[in-house]
């Protein structure tokens, strides 16, 4: 991004505090307790302002949460309780504001309270709620109309929330740049593939285009799907990053004329780092002890059992091999010396019994895919069964590119609580193992070079049903992340009857994706909340 700008308002900044938290949503005490915790802390370090993610207090986003009467009453007197703590430092918290008079259902603003002197002292409701790709504010808020200034020690600090920053052109930011010394702006900003230096580039043009320093806080942590990434900033007027918190890690960042400025992740580093957060916060946050997973010898499954040890820890881990007679000696072997080197707990329970069992019962109705599928059936009704009796938490472990096209088992291979690859394209399953093995060689090369084969019948390759991944990955992101048709698929040097095979499968498996666990959200868009497409749906571009 290139950087023009304003001349510069030089200023002496107020010492600052960016609160970069991981809340939980809806639990209003233990994130009352965290604020006024956080709060104390950035006054014991000297600041003078502490400025806190976007709906931190509710945690975000709480969805129809937002909608009910008793959850914005209660998240009121949490932080009107939060407000009497407040003494000799300056803290600006996300709630949600309720409004005297609904627009639709919306009964709450997004807003943002500025406490001080043991109460609240002045509101600002978001003017700019986003309503795209995974973002449904116009449902649940209220939209604000005015900018405001709040005074921290006789300075002038402009408040905004998230999008407020974000839209081109946008006049919230112009409309506090006259008065202001500070932008300051809480967000809740969910993490994709090279998000955080996108956001940052966006945040250091506000400053250069308005002259004014800006703080930005963002959440930190994993809800559901999402997954925020942090990288809180303080950004002088000329664009120049003055501190930096880290990135999937709570931090109080303070600065007072000095700041530390962490550096950035790698790229792999910073999506294998995305994973282990969505993974452990969803486990943690739903109060799940131990997960388990099915552990075939793949690289999916590898993939995930990795990503499950480094989130958890191996003795809160179990795989479970599951043999069948089409199982190769080669992958149960893997999956054991994987096992193994992870130090995580194993299993082996053989399934030939049951599927001669289920071959008995339904006779000429067992051959072919109906065969192969009861295989993986049969081992997802075995993990959901130790699910109920241990209490686990089920990890599936398919891939986006097999998300994508349906190559996966319903009732099967997708039964379980949470796809942590989910959204994950298969090239980037083996890029992901392969780095992750420069740290420590947790998963056999076997299982990175042998060619993929789900291994529901004698010597079954991906390749027989699916291109090569290559390819189809870039299919894919063309089709699902950039919503293009066929027709400019092809256009971009693609296949014609390759392109309309893959469309085709990635419409026909619509049914399916509605029907699998979440999963953790780590692209520009994945399957969940910001692509919604109609089952019944008969536009067939790729018949043209």
């Amino acid at each position: 991004m290139a950087f023009a700008a304003k001349t510069p308002v030089v200023t002496t900044l107020p010492r600052i505090a960016l609160a970069q938290i991981n809340p939980t949503v809806g639990d209003l005490d233990a994130n009352a307790a965290m604020i006024s915790d956080w709060i104390e802390q950035a006054k014991r370090a000297g600041a003078e302002l502490v400025v806190f993610p976007e709906l931190a207090l509710t945690g975000y986003p709480a969805e129809d949460l937002y909608l009910r009467q008793d959850f914005i009453a209660a998240n009121v007197t949490r932080l009107e309780e939060i407000a009497r703590g407040v003494h000799g430092i300056t803290a600006l918290v996300g709630f949600a504001e309720p409004v005297g008079h609904p627009i639709g259902r919306a009964i709450a603003a997004n807003a943002a309270g500025v406490l001080r002197d043991g109460g609240l002292k002045s509101v600002y409701r978001k003017r700019l709620l986003p309503n795209y790709g995974v973002f449904d504010e116009y449902r649940t808020f209220r939209n604000g109309s005015g900018p405001m200034l709040a005074e921290v020690t006789g300075y002038q600090v402009g408040v905004t929330i998230c999008e407020d920053c974000w839209e081109p052109g946008s006049d919230v930011a112009a409309d506090l740049s006259p008065g202001a010394g500070l932008i300051a702006n809480l967000s809740a900003s969910p993490y994709h593939r090279g998000k955080a230096r996108e956001r940052e580039g966006i945040f250091r043009q506000i400053a250069l285009d308005q002259g004014t320093a800006v703080a930005l806080v963002n959440m930190v942590g994993g809800q559901d799907e999402l997954i925020f990434d942090g990288a809180s900033a303080v950004i002088a007027p000329d664009g120049t990053v003055l501190a930096r918190a880290g990135q999937f890690t709570e931090d109080l960042l303070v600065f007072d004329g000095e700041g530390r400025v962490s550096g950035w992740l790698g790229d792999l580093d910073e999506v294998y780092a995305a994973l282990v957060t969505g993974l452990r916060d969803y486990a943690v946050k739903n109060g799940f002890a131990h997960v388990g997973l099915g552990l075939s010898g793949g690289i999916d499954s590898a993939l995930v059992a990795a990503l499950a040890a480094d989130a958890l820890g191996p003795e809160r881990v179990t795989c479970v091999v599951m043999p069948s007679p089409h199982s190769s000696d080669a992958t149960q072997s893997d999956a054991r010396e994987m096992a193994d080197r992870l130090g995580v707990g194993m299993m082996e329970i053989p399934i030939e019994g049951p599927m001669e069992a289920f071959a008995s019962l339904l006779g000429d109705d067992n051959s072919g895919l109906t065969a192969e599928n009861l295989q993986a059936r049969i081992r997802g009704n075995l993990m959901m069964a130790l699910s109920n009796s241990r209490g686990w938490l089920i990890l599936t472990t398919a891939n986006k590119s097999e998300t994508s096209v349906g190559y996966s088992t319903i009732y099967g291979d997708m039964a379980g609580g949470l796809a942590p690859i989910k959204d994950v394209p298969k090239t980037l399953v083996y890029e992901l193992c392969r780095h992750r093995n420069q740290v420590s060689p947790v998963i056999p090369e076997e299982i990175i070079t042998r060619p993929p084969s789900a291994e529901l019948r004698p010597d079954q390759k991906d390749s027989d049903s699916l291109p090569d991944y290559a390819t189809l990955d870039r299919i894919l992101r063309l089709y699902v992340e950039e919503d293009l048709g066929p027709a400019e698929i092809t256009a971009r040097g693609e296949d014609p009857r390759v392109t309309s095979e893959v469309v085709a499968l990635v419409d026909r498996a619509e049914y399916k994706r509605r029907q699998s666990p979440p999963g953790l959200r780590i692209t520009s868009k994945g399957f969940g909340r910001d692509r919604r497409m109609p089952i019944t749906n008969r536009y067939r571009p790729w018949k043209a």
